[in-house]
């Protein structure tokens, strides 16, 4: 009896190391598919797209809130000739207008103007090479945790991370009593990312007297072109408010993808 007890009790422990030893392996197995994904979706296919630009903004409270609204469309093209931003004559025409009734009036409208501030090199980057963007993201991010999820009604597994405080710089972290960084990113069954949701929120005190906080979300969805993953839609919020003053704003990019 005892020689069984002993038998059963082996048994049942090297069941609950093979269970553990599963979990963790799939754990890490989300993570390091992701991972081997990122660095495969990096490749030289050329991309041709619309890329749309909206964005608002609002600053101030009540009467004294001033909104803004903007939006334009260009078209790019990055190959192996590099990037061209494409302006169409429409486009020129319009920021002509505007430039001119600014010059008249500092006060006046410009939404073509505003949201072309959104498409440069630095802007356009992250949306047409998704892959070292968000890879560069994983790195610096502490990986917490994956489950069974969907995404668009299909299966899809959830790797959830944690931000550090790393990512504000030496000199204002100073300020900062309370930092919370989380990083989301839905991926298929062979790691390939299909979106992403990254949440910020700072608060904290500067200058002994001055109380500041602020917010910032930013939402993806990626595509594969070829060998290359790119963010088909990118939405960012932010909201702030600091020495009686608050503020908010948006900016929504689309592209669309061109054969």
């Amino acid at each position: 009896m005892a020689v069984n007890r002993i038998s059963k009790i082996s048994s049942l422990a090297i069941l609950w190391t093979t269970l553990c030893a599963s979990s963790t392996l799939a754990h890490a197995d989300g993570l390091s598919d992701l991972k081997a994904a990122l660095a495969r979706l990096q490749g030289p296919a050329a991309v041709k797209a619309v890329l749309e630009a909206k964005t608002w903004s609002k600053q101030g409270e009540g009467k004294d809130a001033e909104e803004k609204n903007g939006v334009a469309n260009v078209f790019i093209e990055e190959g192996q000739r590099g990037l061209h931003i494409h302006y169409s004559k429409e486009l020129l025409a319009k920021l002509d207008t505007e430039e001119l009734a600014k010059e008249k009036d500092p006060k006046v409208k410009t939404p073509t103007l505003s949201a072309l501030k959104e498409i440069n090199s630095s802007e356009l980057r992250p949306l047409i090479y998704a892959a070292g963007s968000l890879s560069r993201a994983v790195e610096k991010a502490n990986f917490k945790s994956e489950k069974v999820d969907t995404f668009n009604g299909k299966p899809a597994r959830l790797l959830s991370f944690d931000l550090s405080i790393d990512k504000i710089s030496e000199k204002d972290r100073k300020y900062v009593k309370k930092y919370e960084g989380k990083l989301d990113i839905w991926v298929a069954a062979d790691g390939t990312p299909l979106a992403s949701r990254q949440h910020e929120s700072v608060s904290g005190r500067a200058f002994v007297v001055i109380s500041f906080e602020s917010t910032n979300d930013d939402d993806q969805i990626y595509a594969q072109v070829g060998e290359r993953l790119v963010t088909t839609r990118r939405e960012s919020k932010s909201s702030g408010s600091g020495a009686g003053e608050r503020g908010e704003s948006r900016t929504v990019k689309t592209l669309q993808l061109q054969s």
